[in-house]
């Protein structure tokens, strides 16, 4: 398990693809308390990325440190960036926004053309930073967090994240392009500032890219 920050309060570590975010058997919380040999230690976590999806979580180690990082989170103070492969050329720069719906039967997010229950906003900006042939790599920045929110909004315009069987064509020989990159937000206990990020790794289709 690689943790990149741990104190009293919160743990900054690293998902792996194939792991749950949620305090489950062979969730992240579990296997964090295995790594600290804690077996019965504080590890709550504060916000998600869909199993197929790696990189950058915090993690809670008491009630009140979750309690507060989930007020930013609702109160948009929680930052959160990602890094994208995706098909396609999308233009330099943008702000994408979409009214999205859940078939919980089918377990798909799509995007809805009128409000209607349980229908939600979604926004989130993004940013190419470089293409290469027919793959730009793509810097996001969440405004809301919606399940599955990147894949769909990107898929919806023609831009599906390369090795996404689910809103993708399902040909890419490879996991899903997407990248928890960074997260910032104020320190639980002492309010200060916290800013952590990690690159991909060094696995197909990132290395077409040099950042």
């Amino acid at each position: 398990m690689d943790i990149i920050y741990q104190d009293k309060r919160i743990l900054v570590a690293i998902k792996p693809a194939g792991v749950l975010s949620t305090d489950e058997a062979g969730g992240m919380p579990q296997l964090l308390r295995e790594a600290l040999g804690e077996p019965d230690g504080c590890v709550r976590t504060v916000h998600r990325l869909d199993a197929a999806v790696s990189g950058v979580m915090v993690f809670a180690r008491s009630a009140k440190a979750s309690s507060l990082l989930s007020q930013q989170i609702r109160e948009r103070q929680f930052g959160k960036e990602y890094l994208a492969v995706v098909h396609g050329c999308p233009p330099a720069s943008g702000t994408l926004t979409d009214l999205l719906g859940r078939d919980s039967a089918r377990r798909i997010t799509y995007v809805a053309g009128t409000p209607a229950k349980g229908v939600q906003e979604a926004s989130l900006s993004y940013e190419v930073l470089a293409q290469r042939g027919e793959l730009s790599l793509v810097k996001i920045r969440l405004h809301t967090g919606r399940t599955h929110q990147i894949r769909v909004q990107f898929s919806s315009r023609g831009w599906p994240l390369v090795g996404d069987r689910k809103y993708g064509s399902g040909e890419d020989n490879c996991p899903i392009a997407l990248w928890s990159y960074r997260v910032s937000f104020l320190h639980p206990e002492t309010l200060q500032e916290m800013d952590f990020s990690h690159r991909p790794p060094a696995v197909e289709p990132w290395t077409q890219f040099d950042f």
